[in-house]
């Protein structure tokens, strides 16, 4: 049977997805956007990848984020999505917002790693070309780079915005101090840094530490959460010890170690709160993570087309009382 040609709903922009405005600028991001960092890979049913995304942006995800070496393999999540954009989404690229990134090993030699000119405009014409694409909506540079100039990696990135190669760019996991030279260059070159990408949830909390949400709110720019459920320690999958097809049995990048009896007696107490919510805990850890404007997006990953439609009920309620706040603080001190 021949796979019918996708028509997404005409209800897309009716299920309750909200959109705010990413830092100072004209870009409206989804709070809830896709990421193809684990489950799109070749080790995936071209079918699964299609289903999920189809079933995002017929509920308003129009932000799908990409990166260079997202599969596994190394370049299979930009295949995937190129495929998709061929076959399901070439009509409405207009309504989608792309992001891609290079900065981490992604062919062998002195010239496939970190943050030279060379790497970032060679990675990103490979992603183009993957993705079946013209051009990407945002391309970031993934890691900070002490060895390079710093001029030199935001200079590539001026010059990629203007070859029309991306619309915007934005740094992700760059230092205070990094942080703060790369928006001021990039303003000064009047390509302003669009966003910037952090790891940021209920147990890792490290961008709130050490101000980088307030500092980039200061710069002008949005705040995009990736890993916003820990990996799935904030799913619920682990209330009641390892399932043996979890990411933890499988012990790739969720060690063993990491779930501690401390660490799940803290789940555990989240996830009583969440249940007084009304919520499931993946609902209710991304929805603390919407609760203020300093975090524009979350970045979800998805197995399942289940996982999805999950997560989604998390921008229903994004309103927490003081004392449900306090308690949260309390079990996670």
């Amino acid at each position: 049977m021949i796979t019918p040609s996708y028509s997404p709903s005409e209800m897309r922009y009716d299920h309750g997805m909200k959109y705010r405005r990413c830092g100072r600028s004209g870009v409206l991001l989804p709070e809830i956007s896709l990421g193809f960092w684990h489950n799109f890979g070749d080790v995936n049913t071209l079918a699964n990848s299609r289903a999920m995304a189809h079933y995002a942006f017929d509920h308003g995800i129009t932000h799908f984020d990409l990166a260079n070496n997202y599969g596994p393999s190394y370049g299979s999540a930009e295949e995937t999505f190129g495929q998709l954009m061929e076959k399901s989404f070439r009509p409405y690229r207009d309504e989608l917002f792309i992001s891609s990134k290079a900065g981490y090993d992604m062919w062998p030699g002195p010239y496939g790693n970190w943050g030279s000119r060379k790497y970032l405009m060679a990675s990103l014409d490979q992603s183009l070309k993957r993705m079946k694409l013209d051009y990407v909506d945002l391309f970031y540079s993934h890691r900070y780079d002490p060895e390079t100039p710093l001029e030199e990696t935001l200079q590539a990135l001026v010059d990629i915005v203007r070859q029309g190669k991306a619309l915007y760019v934005g740094i992700s996991r760059w230092p205070v101090e990094a942080t703060d030279f790369a928006c001021r260059y990039l303003r000064e070159h009047d390509t302003p840094c669009l966003i910037y990408q952090g790891k940021y949830n209920l147990l890792d909390r490290e961008p709130e530490q050490q101000g980088i949400l307030k500092q980039v709110k200061e710069q002008g720019a949005g705040f995009i959460a990736f890993s916003p459920l820990a990996q799935g320690l904030l799913t619920g999958r682990y209330l009641n010890g390892i399932p043996s097809d979890s990411r933890i049995a499988r012990d790739t990048t969720l060690k063993r170690e990491t779930l501690t009896a401390d660490m799940q007696a803290r789940i555990k107490a989240l996830n009583e709160i969440a249940a007084r919510r009304g919520q499931t805990l993946a609902e209710m850890s991304l929805a603390w993570l919407l609760k203020d404007e300093l975090v524009t997006s979350v970045i979800i990953g998805a197995s399942s087309v289940a996982q999805l439609e999950d997560n989604l009920k998390a921008v229903a309620n994004t309103s927490f009382g003081t004392e449900e706040l306090e308690e949260i603080q309390r079990i996670l001190l």
